[in-house]
Order: C-alpha cells, then structure tokens, then sequence
C-alpha cells in the first residue's frame, strides 16, 4: 500500500474540496481505486502507486480550481482528472485564468471551462471568420453569443445577426399556426435562449425592435450584405454547400462570423451534401478563417452527455471497422 499527502492551508478549501457528503473526493476515490482521508489540513491518499499519483495531481489540481474560483463542480473533477491522466495537469491554470466574456443577468460571469472551449474562444477573438465543430453541449451557441454581446455592447459592432436552417420544419412548416416568423421560432429557440442570458428578456425585445439583434431563419439571408454585425450561423451541419457560400459571402466590412456544427448530426434529406463538412475542407488554409474543433472531453453539460457521446463514438468506429 502506497501513501501520499497533500497540505492544504485553508480550511474552507478542503471543505469545497471534499464537497456535500464528500461527493467530489468519492469521485476521485471511485475514478482511481484509493482510499482519500483528512487529518487537520492534509490528505492522505493510499492505493496502489501509480494511481495514488494521479489522484494526488487530480486534488492538487482542483485545489488550484478551487483558490481561483472558489468552488467546483462534478465536470471540474471529471475534467482534471482527464487532463491528469493525459499529462496536462500543468495547463489547469490555462483555464482558471481564461478571461470572463460577459456576465448574465443573473450575475453569472461567462467564460471558457475547458482547453477545447479557451481555443474556441481565442479563435473567435483573433479571426474574422471562425468553423466551431463539436459535439452536442460543448457551449459552441452560448460562448459564441457571448461573444457576441461583448463586441455589441462595447460598440465593437453595431448589430447582432443570429441564424439557423430550419431543416427539421422543412414543407411541413406550412401546416404550422402562424405567420412565418412564428413557425420557425422554434427552430430559433436555442439562440433566444442564449441571449435572454445575457441580456435579459426586455433588453432583448427594445434591441431586436430597433434592429440592432436579428434572429432569423437562413432563408432570410439571402441578397443582404452585413457591415459593421457579429453573424453566427448555428447548427451549420444542416446547410447545403449552396447555402454555406451563400452565407459566407454576406460578410460585410467591420464584421465577424461564427459557424457552428455538429457533423455527427446531420438531418438533411438523402442526397444531400452538408455544407459544413465542405467548408472545412474548402477554407482550411485560407488566413483569418479559424477552424476549431471541439470533443466529448469539452462538454459541459450533465455527465451522461460526455458517456452518450463515447457510447456513440464507439459505435460508430465499430461500424466503420466492420464496413
């Protein structure tokens, strides 16, 4: 039986290291086989050696988290511990230092939780145009938006442009009560989301009535020229190339646009080509357009999102061995 220790010197800390009922130092236990105790300010962690070292880097980790933020959460354990086990536990502070973009109504300071995500962001800040491709929950819309309301409020542009196909309505949309921006509305929902966190639900309405923030379907895009707007093209998969170069080339002076894209859910009909999957290939070495990939290890969203995605993942290089 091997044994490390770690101090820590203060004792609110431990107690938001060791979370309600221990709950986050059981994770650690259960993640790496050892026995995790405290005795005055120091925790004595036994097992086997290698795994007591991780679990050691882990607590000191999340101790670092801790002194910066001030709490943590199950994602921040799952997170280091990953980051740990991967020989990164040196870049944790490349995340508790990452900047805050915003704070929503509620006074929740916005910023980036994981490397993938800290890349994201940058990419977004440092190019004109920029691809954001992940997996479902990886914060593409929300930190996108984000940004969005940061150069809107600070007059870096003067207008808001958020658009998404509405693949899902298709002919059908016509069977819907309404006029036409009440039946895609709820394609747009996720935006509106997004922005009522930021904003608030009025401050939305006066900007969306003076026009300074657009939320419409990709049809609408069609012809329009944006200067001077932040353009978030959202659940981009669903285009089709024609449509992708259609959006693309309504980038106007002073303005910045971000693609969004999940490739692994794309609900085009049959025959149908998704834009964003040219686009990559297509724009890949053209300077100021930023191509950032995010993965399963970037979700910030419940726990079995990340075991969902792997579980699919899985699958699918079973099937493409089988093929």
């Amino acid at each position: 039986m091997f044994e490390q220790t770690v101090a820590i010197d203060n004792l609110e800390d431990m107690i938001t290291l060791f979370g309600n009922f221990d709950k986050n130092i059981k994770r650690i236990e259960n993640r790496y086989r050892v026995t995790v105790t405290s005795l005055g300010n120091t925790i004595r962690i036994k097992g086997e050696d290698d795994k007591v070292c991780l679990a050691k880097k882990t607590v000191e980790g999340l101790i670092t988290m801790i002194k910066k933020t001030g709490q943590i959460t199950d994602q921040n354990v799952d997170y280091v511990s990953a980051l740990v086990e991967d020989g990164e536990e040196n870049k944790i502070s490349d995340i508790t230092d990452a900047d805050c973009i915003c704070v929503t109504t509620m006074g929740k300071p916005v910023k980036p939780k994981t490397l993938g995500q800290k890349r994201y962001v940058e990419a977004i800040e440092n190019n004109t145009v920029t691809i954001g491709v992940g997996p479902a929950g990886t914060g593409k819309t929300y930190l996108a938006v984000a940004l969005a309301v940061k150069a809107f409020k600070s007059k870096e542009v003067s207008r808001i442009v958020l658009t998404r196909p509405a693949v899902e309505a298709g002919e059908r949309l016509g069977f819907l009560p309404g006029d036409l921006q009440q039946k895609v509305d709820p394609y747009l929902r996720p935006l509106y989301d997004a922005l009522f966190d930021m904003l608030g639900a009025e401050n939305f309405q006066k900007c969306q009535e003076r026009g300074d923030i657009e939320v419409v379907p990709l049809a609408y895009m069609r012809g329009r020229t944006l200067d001077d707007s932040f353009i978030i093209l959202d659940e981009a998969q669903n285009t089709t190339s024609e449509q992708m170069k259609m959006f693309l080339t309504r980038l106007g002076f002073n303005s910045k646009a971000v693609v969004n894209g999940d490739v692994t859910q794309i609900d085009l009909p049959d025959g149908k080509h998704s834009g964003l999957k040219d686009a990559i290939k297509i724009l890949k070495n053209i300077d100021d357009i930023a191509i950032s990939r995010l993965t399963g290890r970037d979700v910030v969203r419940h726990r079995l999102v990340q075991e969902i995605i792997k579980a699919y993942e899985r699958s699918s290089e079973r099937h493409e061995r089988k093929s």
